[in-house]
C-alpha cells in the first residue's frame, strides 16, 4: 500500500453544445511534489484526473470510480485551482463518505485566503497545504505517520483536538530553485500529454491589485538559473520528443541578464526547440526580443491590462500605456504572434477608461496581435477584492461568467452558457457562500459590466448572443478572440 495518493484535479475541460473541448497538460505543481515525496523514501501512489476515460468528469460515480480503483492510501491529498474549488470540496465529502477514517488534504492554489472558511464550514477537509510543498509535504507525511503534532509542521491550516482551526506559521519560501529535482515525470505517460509547461521561476514581486497570483508567493520572487531551466527542456526533448514548450510564470522576464543567459545556454546546446513566454513590458527592448527569436521563441505574451493610465496606475501595474503603444508594436515583428492580455469590468474603471482600452486594444489587433479579453474575476487573495467586497454587493449571474472561472460544468451554445441541472449541486454551492468563491462574481452588473461588454461584442471581440436576453462572454466559438486563461495553447 502506498502511503499517500496525490489527486490533481486541475483540467481543461470545455463543453460547447455537443462538443467537448479537451486538453491535457503535463501537472507540474503535483508532480513537483510527488518527486519530494518519492525522494523523501515515500511511497506515492499519482494520479491525473485529466486522465479519466469519461466525457462526464464531473459526475460524482466518475470521480469515485477514478479515485475507488484501485484503492488509494490512507492519506488522500489533491490539487485544484480556484475554478475546480467547488467541484473539488464536493469531491472530498464524497471521498469522506466512502473512507470516512481516511486523512484528506488539501491542496493547490484554489484555498489561497479561504483557509479558515473551509476548514469550519467543511468537517471532511482534514489538513490545507500552504505555499510550496516540497518541503511540507515530507513533513507532514512523517507528522501523520507518526502521531505527531501537526502544530509543529509550518505552512498548514488544521483543526485542533478541540475543533478549532489552527494556521501553523507560514514556510519559509525555497529561494535557490535549482536545488528542486525535476518533476516525477515518470509518474505519467509523457506521450498522452498536448502541453508541456514550464516553470522558470516562482513569485513576482509587482503588486498588481487584481492578480490572485503574485499574493500565493507573497510578492517574493525567486529564478531557476538559466543552465537548470534548459537541462529540463533537453530531457523532455530526449524522453518524449516534446518540440514546444509554455512557460507558464509571469516573471520569465525578470531581468535582461537572465533572458540573455537562457537563450545563449540554448544555442550552446544546439537546441533547436521552440517555446512560448510571458513577457512584461517594462523589462523587455529589442536586443533581448531578437535573442529571443534567434533561439525559437515563437510567441510572447503581455498582460497589458488596460489602456488607461489612471487605471493602469490604480491597478499599481508599473507602466504605462505610451509604453505599450511603443513596445507591442515592436514586438510583433519578432514573434509569429504576440499576445495581448487585458481585463475588463473594473469597477472603478469609467467608460472613458474602457473606450481608451477598447481603442488600444483595436489598435494593437489591426498591427496584428492577438487581443485576448477577459472579465475581472475577483478572487479572495486580490487587494482588489478585499477593497471592494467591503463597498459594493457581489452580484452573481447565471448567465455571465469571468473567464479564469470557466469550470467545464456549463455548457455552451449558440453563444448562450447553460447550467445543467445535474450540476445544480455545485452551483449552489457556489451561491451558498460567496465569501468563499467570489471570483463568480461581479460588481456593478447592470452599470459597469454589461455596457462594456456590449462595446467589446460591437467590436468582435465577442460572439453575439442569438436569443433572449442572456448576454454573456463565455464562448471562445467562431474564431473569436476572448481570453485564453486556461489554456497555454
Amino acid at each position: 500500500m502506498s502511503d499517500i495518493t496525490i489527486i490533481n484535479l486541475n483540467m481543461l475541460f470545455m463543453r460547447y453544445g455537443e462538443e467537448i473541448e479537451r486538453e491535457l497538460h503535463v501537472p507540474l505543481g503535483p508532480l513537483y511534489l510527488t518527486r519530494a515525496l518519492e525522494d523523501a523514501g515515500f511511497d506515492v501512489d499519482f494520479r491525473d484526473y485529466q486522465c479519466v476515460d469519461s466525457d462526464e468528469p464531473f459526475e460524482m460515480t466518475t470521480f469515485l470510480d477514478f479515485t475507488g480503483n484501485p484503492e488509494p492510501a490512507a492519506v488522500i491529498g489533491v490539487s485544484c485551482m480556484a475554478n475546480l474549488l467547488p467541484f473539488t470540496i464536493l469531491a472530498l465529502q464524497a471521498l469522506r463518505e466512502r473512507y470516512p477514517d481516511w486523512t484528506l488534504v488539501l491542496g493547490g492554489v484554489g484555498s489561497k485566503s479561504v483557509e479558515t472558511q473551509l476548514l469550519t464550514r467543511f468537517p471532511w477537509i482534514d489538513v490545507i497545504c500552504r505555499g510550496e510543498g516540497e518541503i511540507t509535504g515530507p513533513d507532514l507525511l512523517r507528522a501523520l505517520q507518526s502521531k505527531r503534532d501537526l502544530a509543529t509542521v509550518p505552512g498548514i491550516s488544521f483543526r485542533d483536538h478541540n475543533n478549532t482551526v489552527t494556521h501553523t506559521p507560514n514556510r519559509q519560501r525555497i529561494a535557490d530553485l535549482d536545488n528542486i529535482p525535476f518533476p516525477a515525470f515518470h509518474k505519467v505517460e509523457l506521450s498522452r500529454y498536448a502541453g508541456y509547461g514550464m516553470m522558470s521561476s516562482r513569485g513576482c514581486p509587482y503588486p498588481c491589485t487584481f492578480c490572485s497570483v503574485a499574493p500565493v508567493w507573497n510578492l517574493e520572487s525567486y529564478s531557476r538559473s538559466p543552465r537548470n531551466i534548459v537541462e529540463e527542456m533537453q530531457y523532455l526533448h530526449e524522453q518524449a520528443n516534446v518540440q514546444l514548450f509554455l512557460f507558464q510564470d509571469e516573471f520569465f522576464v525578470s531581468g535582461k541578464r537572465q533572458v540573455m543567459e537562457f537563450c545563449s545556454e540554448l544555442r550552446q546546446r544546439q537546441l533547436k526547440l521552440k517555446w512560448k513566454a510571458f513577457g512584461r513590458v517594462n523589462l523587455v527592448d529589442e536586443e533581448m526580443m531578437q535573442a529571443m527569436s534567434d533561439c525559437g521563441c515563437v510567441e510572447l505574451r503581455f498582460g497589458i491590462e488596460s489602456g488607461s493610465d489612471r487605471v493602469l496606475k490604480a491597478i499599481k501595474k508599473g507602466f504605462t500605456a505610451a509604453e505599450v503603444l511603443e513596445l507591442v508594436p515592436k514586438a510583433i515583428k519578432f514573434f509569429p504572434r504576440v499576445d495581448a492580455f487585458y481585463v475588463w469590468g473594473f469597477p472603478f474603471e469609467t467608460m472613458e477608461d474602457f473606450q481608451q482600452s477598447l481603442f488600444q486594444m483595436i489598435s494593437l489587433r489591426m498591427m496584428g496581435a492577438r487581443i485576448l479579453p477577459s472579465l475581472l474575476s475577483l478572487l479572495p487573495q486580490t487587494e482588489i477584492y478585499r477593497d471592494w467586497s467591503a463597498q459594493k454587493p457581489l452580484e452573481f449571474c447565471p448567465f455571465l461568467l469571468p473567464e479564469f472561472v470557466f469550470t467545464g460544468h456549463e455548457v455552451f451554445r449558440n453563444g448562450n452558457v447553460e447550467l445543467p441541472e445535474k450540476h445544480g449541486g455545485y452551483f449552489d454551492l457556489i451561491l451558498g457562500h460567496p465569501d468563499l468563491f467570489p471570483g463568480f462574481y461581479h460588481i456593478d452588473l447592470e452599470t459597469n459590466v454589461l455596457p462594456k461588454l456590449a462595446m467589446l461584442r460591437q467590436f468582435g471581440f465577442y460572439p453575439e448572443t442569438t436569443s433572449g436576453n442572456a448576454i454573456n462572454v463565455t464562448n471562445t466559438e467562431m474564431n473569436k478572440e476572448s481570453c485564453g486563461a486556461h489554456s497555454p495553447g
